[in-house]
């Protein structure tokens, strides 16, 4: 087991380290140049040359990954072209945001299918089934800043229940932050549980006429729990695959949800960065949202081993 979990962490080490590459060498070929763009058009080129020099964009580009990449390994991304401080602690406030943001929206997505899920499974066919098929339909096609608009009009505008947007910081109390990360929430989770309800249901029903499930009915055990003790267990691990994924899809989704309701998050500060041509402040978002996508999946795989006794005793 050891040697499969350092395989797979040299893996991780690896994608990282091309990921980083690809991503470098893709920003720096982008067109426009970032020491224009700050100076201006009235710019000298003496000033122009010596903001290039500033930035180390005189340099080529190689030597440019080279020097970003051993301040990645010390914790310092550069310094921000447009708010002009470190985008290390540009980066750390803003996830102050975002992760609240998408913990909060991930389990609500499986308060919300998980229960589902299960029950429609439990009522293949029937009326339940069908309703909850047609919740993941609704909620899978309908975009998650258009819920956002729809709950600010409904909760804001017309009830006056909510905020509609805007983060008062931590340090104006937890209930109030967390009442303002609630509709973002809500507008993140609802596509996210729809495809969990389907991934949910579609899990439980493969091992529901397994010999195990059988073996518990016939031992008398109540159809309830037969499913949640027997049923639910061992279906988890398509469910853990879908939960993973969710998590990194919920985090590249706040940037136009976090626009919506105009949080400062993580979201919001890759969206700046991009009408900004903040490109040392785009490489290191990018980053950290392909970092996180791999990292993730490098958790899941491990959590297979845990949930599933089989697969211990195939990598032992």
């Amino acid at each position: 087991m050891l040697k499969l979990v350092g395989r797979r962490l040299l893996n991780l080490m690896l994608t990282l380290a091309v990921v980083s590459v690809l991503i470098f060498f893709v920003m720096g070929l982008l067109p426009g140049d970032p020491a224009a763009i700050m100076l201006g058009t009235s710019a000298s080129p003496e000033t122009l040359a010596a903001l290039q020099q500033q930035l180390g964009l005189d340099q080529p580009l190689p030597l440019r990954y080279l020097h970003w990449l051993a301040g990645v390994l010390q914790g310092d991304l550069g310094q921000s072209i447009t708010y002009g401080v470190p985008v290390t602690g540009l980066v750390l406030e803003r996830l102050k945001v975002t992760v609240p943001l998408a913990l909060m929206a991930i389990v609500l997505s499986i308060a919300i299918a998980l229960p589902l899920g299960v029950h429609a499974a439990r009522n293949r066919n029937r009326a339940f089934d069908v309703v909850a098929g047609m919740f993941s339909y609704v909620s899978i096609a309908v975009p998650g800043f258009w819920v956002g608009l729809l709950l600010i009009i409904l909760f804001s505008t017309l009830l006056g229940w909510m905020p509609a947007g805007g983060f008062p910081g931590w340090q104006a109390g937890i209930a109030a932050s967390l009442q303002a990360l609630v509709m973002p929430a809500v507008a993140l989770a609802l596509s996210q549980a729809g495809v969990l309800t389907r991934v949910s249901r579609s899990a439980v029903l493969e091992v529901l006429n397994e010999d195990y499930v059988r073996t518990a009915r016939a031992k008398g055990l109540s159809e309830a729990a037969t499913i949640w003790r027997h049923a639910v267990p061992n279906a988890l691990v398509p469910v853990v695959t879908m939960i993973g994924l969710q998590f990194t899809f919920l985090i590249a989704g706040t940037v136009l949800v976090e626009n919506v309701f105009n949080l400062p998050g993580l979201g919001r500060l890759a969206y700046q960065a991009l009408t900004q041509r903040d490109i040392i402040v785009m490489q290191s978002v990018i980053m950290f949202f392909c970092a996180l996508v791999i990292i993730m999946n490098f958790l899941v795989d491990l959590a297979y081993l845990f949930i599933d006794p089989r697969l211990r005793e195939q990598v032992s």
